[in-house]
């Protein structure tokens, strides 16, 4: 896996160089695995996933504001002369891309927003345990359980979560501090580059109401919302995931 920018990135070099690039980031205390390999090798289309600083093999250590995190996205770009490209995120990654295609919109073509809001707030309850050790593990819990459907497969839920423990619990922690102080309800009607807002029917992180509000708010949006699946919408029902991103990409002119 190639690094830039102090980054480790996937790369999947599925496309003619016709079509356009797909950036995918992670949500908080992932790593580039949350994207499953259906959506990370979309055919006909190069597609990088990276591991945010401080998550999975990237160095440094993570931030605790959505602004860090999008000019870090922002150096790698420019590391691996990747100009413009439709970034897709999830959870924390939705704030990084919006926040991307509000303060620099020349190097955004699209958004892809999976379990995402103008606005994210956490659950104090979660806030207060995951920067104590006695309780961490009880904050991994509380999010896992909020992050899939009642029909998720028990393996399904036991990997998202043995991953999850493996995150630095300062390194989760800023993270849903960075998506707690996320506020962008009074400026994503600004924001003009085509967007797909896909959540899953049964998200309890960030109900289906926050999606309406994007695609109600953003002037080029399509929303699509998801039976059978929760929070971790791209894991429970990739193939679908994969479908409508492609499609969305699809329709990227540049």
């Amino acid at each position: 896996m190639p690094v830039a920018a102090e980054l480790y990135y996937y790369l999947y070099e599925g496309g003619s160089g016709e079509g356009p690039s797909l950036v995918l980031i992670h949500g908080s205390g992932g790593t580039h695995l949350y994207w499953p390999s259906e959506v990370r090798r979309i055919p006909g289309y190069r597609i990088y996933a990276l591991d945010l600083p401080g998550h999975g093999k990237s160095g440094r250590r993570g931030f605790q504001s959505v602004a860090a995190y999008g000019e870090t996205v922002l150096d790698w770009m420019q590391a691996v002369d990747l100009h413009r490209a439709v970034l897709a995120g999830h959870s924390l990654g939705t704030a990084i891309a919006i926040w991307l295609a509000i303060e620099h919109p020349e190097h955004v073509l699209g958004l892809g927003l999976l379990g995402a809001g103008a606005r994210l707030r956490v659950h104090p309850d979660i806030l207060q345990n995951v920067p104590n050790e006695t309780t961490y593990q009880t904050a991994i819990s509380q999010v896992v359980s909020w992050s899939f459907s009642e029909q998720a497969p028990a393996r399904l839920v036991e990997q998202a979560a043995n991953r999850l423990a493996e995150t630095r619990p300062s390194v989760l922690h800023g993270d849903l501090l960075a998506c707690d102080a996320f506020d962008e309800m009074d400026r994503v009607s600004g924001v003009s580059q085509p967007a797909i807002v896909i959540t899953g029917a049964e998200d309890r992180m960030t109900p289906p109401r926050y999606a309406q509000f994007l695609a109600d708010n953003l002037p080029n949006a399509e929303l699509h919302l998801v039976p059978g699946a929760g929070h971790m919408v791209m894991l429970e029902k990739p193939q679908e995931v994969a479908r409508l991103l492609r499609r969305f990409l699809e329709g990227i002119r540049f």
